[in-house]
């Protein structure tokens, strides 16, 4: 199943993210793609605040990952792995498949280079392709069948 939505602005992505939020559970995995810039972590906040995170959500890229505890309701994972390309992979051991399949959502940007971890059949799959200064394209897609809900009903 696939969707394809557009944004106009930096709001508007955040919105989307926030939207998208409402239909996360415990254990869901989105894999973002997209180019630097494309507005990963901009869409990945937005998730964060639909969730309830009072935290300040930022680019993860120095950390690799970042947790974001929130009481009552889901906690975030957010790992960028842009930083793990030229990693072999026995030293990619580093603790992020307990976040990937943790108690909360997990958002991993530049997923290719941790691909051995992730179960892309089992994944909501977001490609960000920047079309002019402030518009994006979300091309939005899963095989699960956890995420079709979501896919139908986003706008």
């Amino acid at each position: 199943m696939e969707k394809i939505i557009y944004t106009n602005s930096k709001n508007e992505t955040i919105e989307l993210g926030k939207k998208i939020s409402n239909y996360l559970f415990k254990g869901a995995t989105i894999l973002l793609y997209g180019d630097l810039g494309a507005g990963k972590t901009t869409f990945t906040k937005g998730i964060g605040i639909g969730l309830g995170i009072e935290d300040d959500i930022n680019s993860p890229t120095f950390n690799i990952a970042k947790c974001y505890f929130n009481k009552g309701n889901l906690n975030l994972y957010h790992i960028d792995a842009y930083r793990l390309e030229d990693v072999p992979k026995e030293n990619k051991d580093i603790g992020l498949e307990e976040l990937i399949e943790g108690d909360g959502v997990c958002i991993i940007e530049w997923p290719i280079f941790i691909k051995e971890m992730i179960n892309e059949d089992d994944s909501l799959i977001i490609t960000i392709n920047i079309t002019s200064d402030n518009r994006r394209k979300f091309d939005i897609k899963s095989n699960s069948s956890k995420y079709d809900k979501l896919i139908e009903e986003i706008k």
